[in-house]
């Protein structure tokens, strides 16, 4: 039973009961973290720090949630013994969500939730089980293209190469800056992936010429998409908590376009998203308020999205 004093995205009002038009679904999940830890506290830091946020977005003509019914689900949990049995437990967390009928918004957790996350989204019907027709859209520092990290092969740091391994048919990597010789040289190798390095389009040279391919890459996309957004594809000063910050990523203001941009393409259609790598601080509130913001923004364009179908 859901308790009347359960936590709620941005604090709004829900219903009690479906169909709703946008559920956020927390994932605290962590297991394979290599550095700084906490992201199994991330969604339940983010959702907390919602509640802070503003209402009013430029682009729609009402406060959020601006008609649309708004679920926070019940967090997921599982006492599962192995790494495998916990990711599977995952993917069954989300697939009732995936059904078409409501834009999941995933919390994490860390960024090893996205192979099962995208094993549910193969029962989308714009997909029909074929996930070769999906195209990943990844914000991220970190390529995670490693074939294992630490001896795992399902780690945050190879959830990428996994969610192609599960069938995915493209990811375009946004703002990496941090990878290995052996990721560098499967992305070259590999048509399905296509790499913006945050130096092409934020660097001091030719930055702003680099950020004008991608912005009209991005309105190029088509087909049905995924949006994986790791927070620590932001600047490292934006989300100091996350698990590890890297310095020369994305303004918050570069996100918010890139996002925009891609919920405003003509040729696709965002079927769900997930944030991940949301660590909270200690001694601060920035990285899950950072996170928060995100999502929200997320929450926005979808919600222009569905009142440019009614029109």
């Amino acid at each position: 039973m859901e308790g009347s004093e359960r936590a709620r995205f941005l604090g709004l009002e829900e219903a009690d009961s479906g169909p709703w038009d946008v559920v956020v679904l927390p994932v605290p999940f962590e297991m394979t973290t290599s550095w700084g830890e906490g992201a199994e506290k991330g969604p339940a830091a983010c959702i907390e720090a919602s509640s802070q946020i503003e209402l009013y977005d430029p682009l729609l003509p009402d406060d959020l949630p601006c008609g649309l019914s708004v679920h926070t689900a019940v967090a997921w949990g599982s006492d599962a013994p192995t790494l495998r049995e916990q990711l599977d437990s995952i993917r069954d967390y989300a697939a009732p969500w995936l059904d078409g009928e409501q834009f999941p918004i995933v919390l994490g957790g860390e960024h090893g939730i996205l192979p099962p996350l995208m094993e549910a989204a193969s029962g989308h019907p714009d997909l029909g089980g074929d996930l070769g027709r999906l195209t990943l859209i990844q914000i991220d520092a970190h390529a995670d293209l490693r074939d294992e990290l630490n001896d795992e092969r399902f780690s945050h740091g190879t959830a990428v190469r996994r969610a192609l391994d599960a069938g995915v048919g493209r990811v375009i990597q946004i703002g990496t800056r941090a990878l290995s010789r052996e990721e560098a040289a499967f992305a070259t190798a590999d048509g399905r992936v296509e790499t913006w390095f945050a130096r092409d389009f934020m660097g001091v040279c030719d930055g702003q010429a680099g950020w004008a391919r991608l912005t009209e890459r991005i309105g190029q996309v088509e087909g049905t998409v995924w949006l994986t957004f790791d927070v620590d594809g932001l600047d490292g000063a934006l989300v100091p908590a996350t698990g590890t910050p890297v310095p020369g990523g994305l303004s918050h203001w570069a996100a918010v376009d890139l996002i925009e941009r891609l919920f405003a393409a003509t040729g696709s259609t965002v079927i769900g998203a997930d944030i991940n790598e949301i660590a909270p601080g200690q001694d601060d509130s920035l990285t899950q308020f950072n996170a928060a913001l995100i999502a929200t923004k997320i929450l926005a364009c979808h919600a222009v999205s569905r009142l440019n179908q009614k029109d």
